[in-house]
């Protein structure tokens, strides 16, 4: 016997959404939702710079291999949690998962703080913490991304899923601009660390008020059968977006869909999805997201040394120069996010990914004419990556609305997995062309510059090849849900 939930329903609540002018109600949605990036950009940005910190007696005298295996148990983290949570989001829902995963980070990153000191039990604790606080951030990816993608218009879709992600940046900035005061030594060391990683989680408190008032997406109710829960969540939006003033217009009964609720999809599906119904949009999605990592990674990891070691000296502070390049990075895909539905997706992507490549030349020449300084140096990372920060924002978005409804979660999560493993790579290569640390290669930092750009050049090209032309199309016309029979009125 069929049973009541796999009987076909009719729905017009994609269209619903997609109708609905910008409002209030989608201000503090994406505020509420859109923060994770700024935790994770604060979160890796604290790491990195404290680590360094922990090496001192008077904090926690961790050897320098200790403290780089933080950052090795924080990426774990995030790729475990990316796939479990991405697969629970799916399967649960992404209001419930972003709650979960949200507790998770709190969790971990306040843990850090209570480490009490190197023997083999505290530094057990303190890896076990830092992977805790990564599985969290690392779920939020997977369920805020499709959480933002399913709730926001169609017609504002691409700026601020990208807005949302350049935010990562705004994180780094506060975090780079924080840390300078904290551990000047007006806080003990013995404290000063420990606050730092608290920062996190108190913002964390802060991001749960707002959560609360974030509707489950009525796009996976009803793709998963719960047609009343999923009317009263787009009845509470509408509500929301007409006590605003702004009028929400009636939807015409032909943009109906016809749905079969789905059984429960799991990473099998989501294969079948990949290789046989998308090949082509599985590896545009890959290309992106493992081209703009293996850059970032590169250039990031490598930034205090180059600085250092080619240009302020050994013993200097590179802290400060963090600043304008995550304001940079910010500043990309909030000012160029709007082209992305505009202009387009293909050529935007595209163009921002080849400029940056080709930028980057330009910067590896320049650098191996000699004629820049640590000042100009900074000027040119800041001009590259406002580009190459809106590409990549763009490839989160790729991956998060060319796949189907039911697995949406579950690719986001493998392709953010795989670009975090190709991503780790990259610094080994970087340094392994640089050279030591004591005796830096200019010649292999020239050349490491070009194999960045060419990495990054390659995934403009895929872009512009593969690209797919989602702007302002409905989710739904993008990659047809697995769900979904037919649109009313198509006769198909």
């Amino acid at each position: 016997m069929t049973s009541a939930v796999e009987r076909p329903v009719r729905s017009l609540i994609p269209a619903r959404i997609d109708r609905l002018p910008w409002s209030p109600f989608h201000t503090r949605m994406v505020v509420a939702l859109g923060t994770c990036w700024i935790l994770d950009g604060l979160e890796i940005t604290i790491a990195s710079n404290v680590g360094e910190k922990l090496t001192d007696a008077d904090r926690l005298g961790l050897s320098t291999t200790a403290v780089g295996f933080l950052a090795t148990a924080y990426l774990l983290g995030q790729v475990v949690g990316a796939l479990v949570f991405g697969n629970l989001s799916d399967r649960l829902g992404r209001r419930r998962l972003f709650f979960i995963t949200l507790a998770i980070y709190f969790g971990g990153s306040a843990l850090t703080a209570f480490t009490l000191g190197s023997g083999a039990l505290s530094l057990t604790f303190l890896y076990a913490t830092r992977f805790i606080a990564g599985a969290g951030i690392g779920g939020e990816y997977a369920a805020i991304n499709s959480a933002i993608d399913e709730l926001i218009p169609a017609r504002y879709r691409g700026q601020t899923d990208i807005a949302v992600n350049g935010t990562y940046w705004a994180g780094a900035a506060i975090a780079a601009a924080i840390q300078v005061p904290l551990l000047s030594g007006a806080i003990s060391p013995g404290l000063d660390w420990r606050v730092a990683f608290l920062i996190g989680p108190v913002l964390a408190i802060v991001i749960v008020v707002l959560r609360r008032a974030v509707p489950e997406s009525p796009r996976w109710l009803i793709m998963h059968g719960r047609g009343d829960e999923a009317e009263r969540s787009i009845d509470y939006i509408e509500r929301e977006v007409a006590a605003t003033g702004k009028e929400v217009e009636p939807v015409d009964d032909s943009r109906a869909l016809e749905i079969t609720p789905s059984p429960q999809t799991g990473y099998v599906a989501l294969l079948r999805v990949l290789f046989r119904t998308y090949p082509g949009r599985s590896t545009l999605g890959a290309v992106l997201m493992i081209t703009q990592s293996f850059l970032y990674n590169a250039i990031f990891f490598s930034y205090a040394i180059v600085l250092a070691n080619f240009y302020l000296g050994p013993d200097a502070d590179t802290s400060l120069y963090y600043i304008p390049f995550a304001v940079g990075n910010f500043l990309g895909p909030l000012l160029l996010g709007r082209f992305f539905d505009t202009v387009g997706r293909r050529k935007m992507i595209a163009g921002t990914y080849l400029l940056a490549g080709g930028l980057l030349v330009i910067s590896a020449f320049l650098f191996r004419a000699g004629v820049l300084t640590a000042t100009t140096q900074t000027i040119a990372w800041c001009v590259i990556f406002f580009f190459a920060s809106a590409g990549a924002s763009a490839a989160y978005l790729t991956v998060s609305e060319i796949f189907p409804m039911e697995v949406r979660a579950k690719a986001i999560a493998v392709f953010f997995a795989i670009a975090q493993v190709f991503g780790s790579v990259a610094p080994l290569v970087y340094a392994a062309m640089i050279g030591p640390k004591d005796a830096p290669s200019g010649t292999g930092l020239f050349y490491a510059y070009i194999l960045g750009a060419v990495v990054m050049m390659i995934g403009g090209v895929v872009a512009a090849v593969l690209g797919v032309d989602a702007e302002q199309k409905s989710l739904e016309d993008v990659a047809i849900p697995l769900s979904v029979v037919r649109a009313s009125g198509s006769g198909a």
